[in-house]
């Protein structure tokens, strides 16, 4: 049997700059934007400044790199919540329950998501980066709620930017809630869910048709 083909080189070097955006990431959710520089991320890993500066020219393109890594995984984070639901309610109830569980564990990482979605108001570079992955994200958002009309029978009277802006504004509101130490607000998150998603839709397709 041939022998595996070893790893190109252009591979080895996406894989490495995929180390470097695991390494960054922590040091900009403690830190946030502004307070991060190239030298900070290398003191807090395992990679020299002069390795970071080899695989990023400067710390804008490091942090794009860095949360589009990072947000390329959080858009599958509910396709099990799709997956296992069975009844509009029972989805509703997973949905709200991952949204709440995923402030609990990553609390710095979205913190970080909404600095930085502020300082694309005055960075063309990561303004690009930015409205490209909240479209991605709006449209993982879009997926649960158009699964959660059709379990229920029911269209969506939204658009899908509507449907994101209400539940990110609830999920941002929480987060602020949760980093300032009100830990009871994930409970109140919930149930603001289960509030909220019903009104995204019309009347049950039976009777609109009567």
């Amino acid at each position: 049997m041939a022998p595996p083909p070893s790893t190109r080189p252009v591979d080895k070097f996406d894989a490495r700059r995929d180390q470097l955006a695991e390494s960054a990431l922590k040091t900009l959710g403690e830190l946030g934007y502004a307070r991060t520089t190239l030298r900070e991320i290398a003191n807090n890993s395992t990679f020299s400044h002069g390795v970071v500066h080899y695989y990023f020219q400067d710390k804008l393109e490091l942090v794009i790199h860095s949360v589009r890594y990072y947000k390329a995984r959080c858009v599958t984070r509910y396709d099990s919540v799709l997956a296992s639901a069975l009844t509009a309610d029972g989805l509703v109830e997973a949905f709200a329950a991952k949204l709440a569980e995923t402030i609990r564990e990553e609390a710095p990482m979205h913190r970080l998501w909404y600095d930085l979605r502020t300082q694309s108001m005055f960075e063309d570079q990561l303004r690009d980066a930015v409205t490209t992955i909240d479209q991605t994200l709006e449209g993982m958002i879009w997926r649960v709620v158009s699964r959660y009309a059709e379990l229920a029978e029911r269209d969506c009277v939204l658009e899908p930017a509507v449907a994101y802006g209400m539940l990110d504004g609830l999920f941002q509101q929480a987060l602020l809630a949760y980093v300032g130490g009100r830990t009871e607000v994930l409970t109140a998150l919930v149930g603001q869910v289960r509030a909220v998603m019903p009104l995204m839709l019309g009347a049950r397709r039976d009777d609109s048709a009567r």
